[in-house]
C-alpha cells in the first residue's frame, strides 16, 4: 500500500511547472506599459525571468552572450596548423626509424664476411637512403612518394600503413562528419562499400534536381547504407541537408587556413583518396550539393588564434560546431516572437551550450504555445492578440498585485461589512440562524453531513448541518476614470501605475460589482473614451498638453442618464494646460492662461450641478497644482489625494471601495 507524507507549505518546496498563468504574470508590465502584446512578448524573450522554482531562464540577451563567449574560446584555443605540425613529426619519426634500419643492415652486410653480399647490400641501402633523402618537402609528395616504397623496416613500414589510414579516415571524416562511425573502418570491403554509396547518393541527387521521383530511391539507399549515417535521415532533404553542412565545413576549414596550408590538404587531399577512386565521387557529391544548398555557407570562414592542435577531424567538428553555432545565433537574432524559436534544435544546443540555456530555449519557445493553450491569447494576421479571457486576466493580475500592496500597508480592509438581504451574493456562507434568509449552499451543506456522518451513505440532513449563502446590500453607481496619457506620465515614470489602476479598478468592477457602470477616458492634448477591450493597448500620447477639460467634459456626458451615485475620478501629473475651443479645436499653452483654468473650473462646477463627485489623485503635485486642485475640491466637494506611483493602486482602490460602503449606510 502506497503511504504519503504532507507538509506545510513553507516557500521552498521547488517542482512546478512554469504555465500559462506564470507567462502572463511577466507580462503583464510589459504590455500594460507599451500597450502591444507582441512588443510585449519580444522583451520577455530578451530579458528571460524567473520560473515558479526560483530558476533563471535565461533571454535571448544572455544566450546570445553565451554563445558568442563559446564561439570566442574556440576560435582563441585552437590551431588548425597543428594537424600539419603533428603530422610532419610524426612522418619524421617513421623515416628516421627507417633510416636507423637502414643503417643496421649495412652494418649487418658489412660484418657478414662476405663481400658480394656487403657490395650488393650496400648498392640497394644507398639507393633506399637516397630515395629517403630525395623525397618532395611537402608532405603530400612525401606520403604519396612513399607509398610505392620498399621498406627495409617491418615497424616502419606498419607505422606508415597506419599513418595513411588515419589521413584517410580524417580526410574522409572532414567532409563527412555526420558519417564518422562509418568511415573508421578503413578495410578494402569498407571503401568498396563507400565508393557504391557515393555513386547512388549522386545519382539520387541528380534525379532530384532533374524532377523525379526519390522516394524509393531513398528508402532503398538507407536499407543498404543506413548505418554509415548515425543522424537516420527521415528523407533524402535531410540527409542532403546534414551532409551539405558538412561539407560547408569542409569548405570553411579550407578558407580558414594559410594559403599554404590549404595547398598543402588539397594536395594531402588527392594523394589519399585517388588510389581509392574516391576523389572523383566526393568532388562529384561536393558539386551537387553545392548546386542544391547554395545557401549553406561554403564562402565562410574562421580566424583561429589559438595554440592547441587539430587533427583533420578534430577541425571539422569545430568547424561544423562554429557553423552550428552562427546559426543559432541567427535564428535568435531574429527571433521577434517565441514561435521562431520552434525551430531550434534543442538537443544540439545542449550539446553547444549546455544544458542551463538548452532548457532556458526550450522555455522561451514554449510560451507563446502555452498562452494560446490556456486561451489567453490569439494569432490573428499574422500577430497574436489578447482574447476577452487574456483581458480579464491582466486586469485580476493588476487588482491582485493593487489588493497586496493594500494589505501590506494596512491602509484598511476591502472585504464588504453589511451583509444581510440582498441578490448579490459574496460567495460566502454561514452556519444558518434563525431568521436568516433561507439561501442553502447545498455544497457546503450536504458537506457538512457527510462528514458528520463519517462518510457513509445514506446521507441524512439535520438543522446542524445547514449553512446559507450570504449576499450584500446593492447599490449601484457609474463612474468615470480619467487618465493622463500626456507625454509628462511616461517622462516621470507615473505611466504604468495609472495604467494598472485602470485594468484593476475594470477587473474589480466586473467581477464584484456587475451592476456598477465603469467609464473611461484617456486626456493629453485631446480626450478620448477608452473601451474596455482596447484598456491593455493604450498608451501615451506623443504631444503635449493636459486638457482636463475636455475630459471632464467627456465625463460628464457619459455619466448623463447613469443610475445611482455617480463620480468622476480622476489620475493625472499636471496642470491644465489645454481646452476646447469653440469650434472643437484644442488650445495648448504653458504656463496655463487664465482661459484655460477658467473653462476648466467651470466644467468643474457643471459636473457638481449635475451631482456627480470629482476625486482627483495628483501624481508629483507642484505648488500650483495643489492651488488649482484644491479649487477644484472646494468647489466640487470631492476630495484631492496626492500620491506617487508605488501607492497610487492602494489609495485609488480604497476609495472607491470605501464610497461602496457609504452607499450602503446610507441605503
Amino acid at each position: 500500500m502506497r503511504r504519503f507524507t504532507y507538509s506545510r507549505w513553507d516557500g521552498t518546496q521547488t517542482g512546478f511547472d512554469f504555465d500559462a498563468d506564470d507567462v502572463f504574470g511577466e507580462l503583464t508590465d510589459e504590455l500594460l506599459f507599451h500597450g502591444d502584446l507582441n512588443q510585449a512578448l519580444h522583451r520577455l524573450l530578451q530579458r528571460g525571468f524567473t520560473d515558479r522554482n526560483g530558476s533563471r531562464i535565461d533571454g535571448l540577451r544572455d544566450l546570445l552572450q553565451k554563445l558568442r563567449e563559446r564561439k570566442a574560446s574556440l576560435l582563441e584555443s585552437n590551431d588548425l596548423g597543428g594537424a600539419f605540425s603533428g603530422l610532419a613529426d610524426n612522418l619524421r619519426d617513421i623515416l628516421d626509424e627507417e633510416r636507423l634500419a637502414i643503417d643496421e643492415a649495412r652494418r649487418a652486410a658489412q660484418n657478414s664476411g662476405d663481400p658480394r653480399r656487403a657490395e650488393v647490400a650496400d648498392a640497394a641501402l644507398s639507393t633506399k637512403r637516397m630515395s629517403l633523402d630525395l623525397l618532395p618537402p611537402d608532405l603530400a609528395g612525401q606520403i604519396q612518394s612513399l607509398q610505392n616504397y620498399d621498406w627495409t623496416s617491418a615497424q616502419a613500414e606498419q607505422r606508415f600503413e597506419r599513418l595513411v589510414e588515419e589521413l584517410r579516415s580524417q580526410i574522409l571524416q572532414s567532409h563527412f562528419n555526420q558519417m564518422s562511425q562509418g568511415m573508421s573502418d578503413m578495410s578494402e570491403q569498407s571503401i568498396q562499400a563507400m565508393r557504391e554509396m557515393f555513386d547512388e547518393l549522386n545519382r539520387m541527387i541528380e534525379a532530384r534536381a532533374a524532377g523525379r521521383d526519390t522516394d524509393e530511391d531513398f528508402a532503398s539507399f538507407m536499407e543498404r547504407f543506413g548505418d554509415m549515417f548515425p543522424g537516420n535521415p527521415a528523407n533524402l532533404d535531410e540527409l542532403l541537408e546534414q551532409m551539405a553542412s558538412q561539407m560547408a565545413a569542409m569548405s570553411q576549414l579550407l578558407n580558414s587556413m594559410t594559403p599554404e596550408q590549404r595547398a598543402e590538404l588539397q594536395r594531402l587531399s588527392d594523394a589519399l583518396l585517388e588510389d581509392m577512386d574516391l576523389r572523383w565521387q566526393v568532388e562529384r557529391l561536393g558539386a551537387n550539393l553545392r548546386s542544391a544548398f547554395p545557401q549553406a555557407g561554403w564562402e565562410g570562414s574562421y580566424r583561429f588564434s589559438g595554440s592547441d592542435p587539430l587533427d583533420l577531424s578534430q577541425a571539422a567538428s569545430v568547424l561544423s560546431n562554429l557553423g552550428d553555432l552562427d546559426a543559432l545565433e541567427s535564428m535568435m537574432t531574429s527571433a521577434t516572437n517565441p514561435g521562431a524559436l520552434a525551430e531550434v534544435d534543442i538537443d544540439r544546443a545542449r550539446e553547444l551550450l549546455g544544458d542551463d540555456a538548452a532548457r532556458s530555449l526550450e522555455q522561451l519557445a514554449r510560451i507563446a504555445r502555452q498562452l494560446v493553450e490556456a486561451g489567453l491569447m490569439d494569432t490573428k494576421g499574422g500577430r497574436l492578440e489578447l482574447t476577452p479571457r487574456g483581458l480579464a486576466k491582466i486586469g485580476r493580475n493588476a487588482l491582485s498585485e493593487l489588493f497586496s500592496d493594500v494589505v501590506k500597508d494596512r491602509m484598511g480592509g476591502h472585504e464588504i461589512e453589511r451583509l444581510g438581504v440582498g441578490h448579490e451574493r459574496t460567495f460566502e456562507t454561514k452556519p444558518y440562524e434563525w431568521g436568516d434568509p433561507f439561501n442553502l449552499s447545498i455544497e457546503r451543506t450536504v458537506r457538512n453531513a457527510v462528514m458528520r456522518n463519517g462518510g457513509g451513505v445514506p446521507v441524512r440532513l439535520v438543522p446542524d448541518d445547514f449553512e446559507v449563502d450570504q449576499t450584500e446590500s446593492v447599490t449601484s453607481s457609474s463612474t468615470v476614470l480619467a487618465i493622463d496619457l500626456s507625454l509628462s506620465m511616461p517622462m516621470r515614470g507615473n505611466f504604468l501605475a495609472a495604467k494598472k489602476v485602470a485594468m484593476a479598478l475594470h477587473s474589480l468592477i466586473a467581477s464584484r460589482y456587475p451592476r456598477d457602470y465603469l467609464g473611461m477616458v484617456g486626456f493629453g492634448e485631446l480626450a478620448r473614451q477608452i473601451k474596455a477591450e482596447s484598456l491593455p493597448e493604450v498608451s501615451w500620447d506623443f504631444t503635449y498638453g493636459t486638457n482636463m477639460h475636455h475630459a471632464m467634459v467627456l465625463s460628464r456626458r457619459m455619466l448623463a442618464g447613469k443610475s445611482g451615485t455617480k463620480q468622476v475620478i480622476m489620475i493625472t501629473d499636471g496642470e491644465p494646460t489645454a481646452h476646447i475651443l469653440a469650434n472643437g479645436e484644442p488650445f495648448f499653452d504653458y504656463p496655463p492662461t487664465p482661459e484655460t483654468v477658467r473653462v476648466t473650473l467651470e466644467e468643474v462646477l457643471r459636473l457638481t450641478r449635475d451631482g456627480i463627485r470629482l476625486n482627483t489623485f495628483m501624481l508629483d503635485a507642484t505648488g500650483h497644482l495643489r492651488g488649482f486642485v484644491e479649487k477644484m475640491t472646494r468647489i466640487n466637494g470631492g476630495r484631492a489625494f496626492y500620491t506617487t506611483p508605488e501607492n497610487l493602486g492602494s489609495y485609488v482602490l480604497v476609495d472607491f471601495l470605501e464610497h461602496k460602503r457609504v452607499q450602503r449606510r446610507s441605503a
